[in-house]
């Protein structure tokens, strides 16, 4: 599992070096062809880790409601994050895959609700949650570095 806790801290470096020097409003800007835009995927990342590996484990998210109302599956912009609210979203995004490492050594993921994903993948375990999140957030990261050529 070590090699699936690293591929999604990388992948979350990558995301953090590619939106690094974007001003607030070239995050919020939603590019012609897309229905969302740089802010919402980031925060999207977070809920949707929370989600399939919390949520699904019948353990508490580890971000607060609104967040995961706001930016779960099924969702889009509807407000903009001010300066200090899109920090706090960033340290979401680089802290939680150590607290995801430490729970798991821990053993706090007990128990898992089956879930078919929206690609027909069925996540029947923590380990396949965290492999299928990691390909989540290689197809976000893609959108990412796309509308950055575009903002």
């Amino acid at each position: 599992m070590n090699t699936q806790f690293e591929v999604l801290k990388k992948s979350r470096d990558l995301v953090l070096k590619r939106i690094e020097g974007l001003s607030l409003e070239q995050l919020h800007v939603i590019p012609e062809g897309f229905n969302n835009n740089i802010a919402w995927n980031v925060a999207h990342l977070v809920v949707t880790q929370q989600l399939l590996h919390y949520a699904l484990s019948g353990l508490d998210c580890l971000v607060p409601d609104d967040l995961v109302e706001g930016y779960r599956k099924g969702t889009f912009p509807t407000k903009k994050f001010t300066e200090e609210e899109f920090e706090e979203v960033k340290e979401l995004l680089i802290g939680l895959p150590d607290t995801l490492e430490e729970d798991f050594e821990a053993g706090i993921f007990k128990e898992y609700q089956k879930y078919e994903t929206s690609t027909g993948f069925v996540l029947d375990s923590i380990e396949s949650a965290i492999a299928f999140n990691n390909l989540h957030e290689g197809m976000h990261l893609g959108i990412i570095m796309s509308m950055c050529k575009l903002v």
